[in-house]
């Protein structure tokens, strides 16, 4: 059975970190459309959380862990018997500079930012060969350029551009389309977390005044709602998007395009 048509009712859409923020907002995108959701993480709470707001189905299984991600596959298809999209979201970890990292550190921030998106990829290949559906994976800003003190961060998003074109070259003779979306700042539960200590430490009153901070020399002047970036996931991994592949799709508000030496004429007045 092959799906045909631009929308997503009947699709099977596996999402990894579907418990919060981006992730949870992909679920009830998909699910509002009609799709079979079904979000994959390691913490249950969340996830059952996510799930029974949208309808959809709970996987608690570590997607970085080869055995327990195959399982988690057999799940989807002996409960629906297809696979229709994969949107690779985990993520997280990483957040010191190389110096301060030690090999623990490296392992679980490139464990959780590459090879959860890695182990799922592979093991979801032959169900989406079938349907020949589609793969998103979740980078971020941080796969395009590096911040201050996130090595192992900055280097796992930016891997996940490599993978998300190796896939796409090795798999779009068989149908699958793979492409990965770099959100900038978006308000999600973790960067919440991340403008709270900013905001402290900065001096600011208030996380809100951290948002308004860190956004300050983006074009648009603002972070992104979750629901946001759900779009542009869900346009990838929908037949509206049949002709893209391997490609990377930035969703920054703009922050990409500013010229960083010329900030000092816009805060000069000039």
């Amino acid at each position: 059975m092959t799906f045909t048509g631009n929308g997503c009712a009947g699709r099977v859409v596996v999402i990894t970190g579907g418990g919060t923020g981006i992730g949870a907002a992909v679920a009830e995108r998909y699910a509002a459309e009609g799709a079979h959701v079904v979000v994959v993480g390691r913490r249950r709470e969340p996830l059952e959380h996510v799930a029974s707001s949208v309808g959809g189905r709970v996987i608690v299984a570590d997607a970085a862990d080869t055995a327990a991600a195959r399982d988690a596959v057999a799940q989807v298809l002996a409960r629906f018997g297809r696979l229709d999209v994969l949107v690779a979201n985990a993520g997280g970890h990483g957040f010191a500079p190389v110096g301060e990292t030690d090999d623990a550190a490296w392992d679980q921030a490139l464990r959780a930012n590459l090879t959860t998106a890695f182990v799922m990829a592979r093991e979801c290949l032959p169900a989406l060969v079938e349907s020949k559906g589609q793969i998103v994976i979740v980078s971020s800003l941080a796969g395009l350029f590096a911040g201050p003190s996130v090595a192992g961060y900055t280097v796992g998003k930016h891997a996940l551009i490599g993978l998300t074109r190796t896939l796409a070259r090795d798999y779009g003779k068989a149908g699958v389309r793979v492409n990965a979306v770099c959100p900038g700042w978006v308000q999600t539960p973790m960067a919440d977390e991340e403008m709270d200590e900013f905001a402290e430490q900065a001096g600011l009153a208030s996380r809100e005044d951290g948002y308004a901070a860190v956004t300050a020399d983006v074009p648009l002047g603002r972070p992104a709602a979750p629901a946001e970036i759900a779009s542009i996931v869900r346009f990838l991994g929908s037949g509206e998007s049949s002709y893209v592949t391997g490609a990377v799709l930035v969703a920054d508000g703009g922050a990409h395009i500013v010229d960083v030496p010329t900030l000092a004429f816009d805060h000069a007045g000039m």
